[in-house]
C-alpha cells in the first residue's frame, strides 16, 4: 500500500493548508453522516486540504471552496450519490465532480450520465492523474 502522505509530498507545486486533529475530522464526518475512507483522513489529517499540479482535493479548511463538508452538501443537491460518497474534487470542466466512497473507491460524476469508477483509492487516484 502506498502512503498517501509521501504520494502527496512528492507532487509538483504543492500547496498544503494546515494539519486537522481527529476532533475536527470527526465532527466533518458526522455532518455528512459518513465516514471517510482511510487514505482520505490521512491526508487530511496531514494536511488540511491541498493543491498540486492543477489538482485541488477538498479537505477539511476554512476555504468553502475546498471544504469537503461544504462542497459536498452543495453537490448533493446536484446528483444523487450513496450516501458514503464525498467530493474529493470539483474538476472545474464540464461540471465532473470527483467522488470518494467510504471504501476508498474514487467515481466521477458529471451531468446527465451515470457515475463511472475512475480508481480504487486515492493514491490510484493521483499516480494515475
Amino acid at each position: 500500500m502506498v502512503d498517501i502522505v509521501k504520494l502527496i509530498q512528492q507532487q509538483p507545486n504543492l500547496y498544503v493548508m494546515i494539519s486537522v486533529p481527529e476532533k475536527e475530522i470527526n465532527q466533518a464526518e458526522q455532518t455528512l453522516g459518513l465516514h471517510f475512507s482511510a487514505d482520505y483522513r490521512a491526508y487530511i489529517a496531514a494536511f488540511g486540504a491541498v493543491s498540486f499540479a492543477g489538482h485541488e482535493l477538498t479537505g477539511i479548511c476554512k476555504s468553502n471552496r475546498l471544504n469537503v463538508v461544504t462542497i459536498t452538501l452543495s453537490e448533493r443537491d446536484n446528483v444523487t450519490v450513496p450516501a458514503d460518497w464525498y467530493v474529493l474534487e470539483q474538476a472545474n470542466i464540464d461540471s465532473i465532480v470527483l467522488w470518494q466512497s467510504g471504501d476508498g473507491t474514487i467515481y466521477a460524476t458529471a451531468p446527465n450520465s451515470k457515475p463511472e469508477k475512475i480508481a480504487n483509492s486515492l493514491s490510484e487516484y493521483i499516480i494515475s492523474r
